[in-house]
């Protein structure tokens, strides 16, 4: 009996020792239990990369309308307008359409000189210092300095802002995350305020003006309150998402110093590196969505109104897809992964994270080719939504 307990397989989402290395438990899902069910919390979960791909594209039969968090769907809370990752058509392509604005290639491109500054003063001061806290001194600082430059966040606002974004993602260990978290920051009224008599070339003044024909037929600019859950959202997922891409480039770099050295050595390659440590340890294991009629899964029906989760940190493994692909290979020929979404709610700010980390591990190893991680100190955040360090002690030779 003792054996049948321990080989039986059970996926917590709020689990500590599981969520700090949930792969082997990834494997058999997609070995053994392609649809799991968790009793306790009520979902339903599919750990193939074709079977999440499909909940993720198929957004008809797998609905965002009540949230894309496990928490957020079984309170069953009314979403305010604009959430956009967290809405169906057609609200969801008006709202996208207007946040695409933020992320043209060429605001993505006119930020390149800039965040090289800012990889530079937050790494050059560490040159020479026996070792530092990656996620401290540097990767929870750049990308919310990024987003905050080109949304319009006043500089002495940034730090406060980070903090207040993290803090609504952060849970009790073992316990699932407040379902009442803020979709916005009311500081964002002030800035608007501002803007309106102070207009500018940041995000915050193009979406002041942006005309547009809601849903009813009305040609007219966004709300007050819908700019400010626009600003919020693309603000807080610009940030904690990216810092936990960096922690991984250093936790994982550390690990394979072979490949590090290769990378030291051919800085061509660090783009490709990307897409593997995108792929390896993904920032957003799991996605959740509401199912709208019953659906049939290995031979199993999922009631309609049934919490459904895609787990990405899974299919990305997916041995189907990768070869060895529990293997973390800097070099590996790039096939595309689920990191950032797929479909209709693929991650506008994608090609952004991607030059965030591309320049972040250029500049890093240009300071520091070599280090090892303090894995004594290391801790990891404690949420049911990103996976990653808190704090990432780096020692240095």
């Amino acid at each position: 009996m003792a054996i049948a307990e321990q080989d039986e397989i059970r996926y917590d989402p709020y689990d500590v020792e599981v969520n700090a290395d949930p792969y082997e438990t990834f494997r058999r899902l997609r070995s053994e239990q392609p649809l799991f069910r968790n009793d306790e919390y009520d979902f339903w979960a599919v750990s193939r990369f074709d079977d999440v791909e499909q909940v993720l594209k198929d957004h008809r039969t797998y609905s965002s309308a009540k949230g894309n968090i496990l928490e957020l769907i079984q309170a069953d809370i009314d979403l305010p307008p604009g959430t956009v990752i967290m809405e169906d058509p057609p609200s969801h392509t008006l709202h996208r359409k207007l946040m695409a604005r933020m992320f043209t290639p060429r605001k993505v491109a006119e930020l390149e000189s800039q965040i090289r500054e800012l990889c530079a003063m937050c790494l050059d001061p560490l040159v020479g210092t026996p070792g530092f806290d990656l996620i401290d001194a540097f990767a929870a600082i750049m990308p919310m300095q990024v987003i905050g430059m080109l949304i319009g966040i006043p500089e002495e606002d940034r730090v406060a802002f980070r903090e207040q974004s993290d803090a609504n993602l952060r849970t009790e260990a073992g316990q699932p995350m407040d379902a009442k978290a803020d979709f916005g920051n009311e500081k964002f009224f002030e800035y608007l305020d501002w803007r309106m008599d102070h207009p500018s070339d940041d995000i915050m003044t193009v979406m002041l003006n942006a005309e547009f024909e809601d849903e009813h037929g009305v040609t007219r600019t966004l709300t007050r309150d819908e700019l400010m859950i626009y600003l919020s959202v693309v603000a807080g997922a610009g940030n904690e998402t990216t810092t936990k891409l960096i922690g991984w480039a250093g936790k994982l770099l550390a690990d394979h110093p072979d490949q590090r050295a290769r990378l030291v050595a051919d800085p061509d390659g660090i783009p490709g590196a990307v897409e593997e440590l995108l792929r390896y340890e993904p920032a957003s294991r799991q996605v959740a969505r509401t199912v709208t009629e019953d659906v049939e899964w290995y031979g199993q029906t999922v009631p309609a109104g049934s919490a459904i989760l895609g787990l990405i940190g899974a299919a990305n493994r997916d041995e189907g897809r990768w070869e060895d692909p529990e293997r973390f290979d800097a070099f590996r020929p790039s096939v595309p992964n689920l990191a950032f979404g797929h479909g209709i709610h693929f991650c506008l700010g994608a090609s952004l994270a991607r030059i965030e980390a591309r320049i972040a591990i250029e500049e890093i190893l240009k300071r520091f080719p070599e280090w090892d991680v303090d894995h004594e100190q290391a801790t990891m955040a404690q949420t049911s939504t990103v996976r990653g360090y808190d704090h990432l002690p780096l020692i240095l030779p």
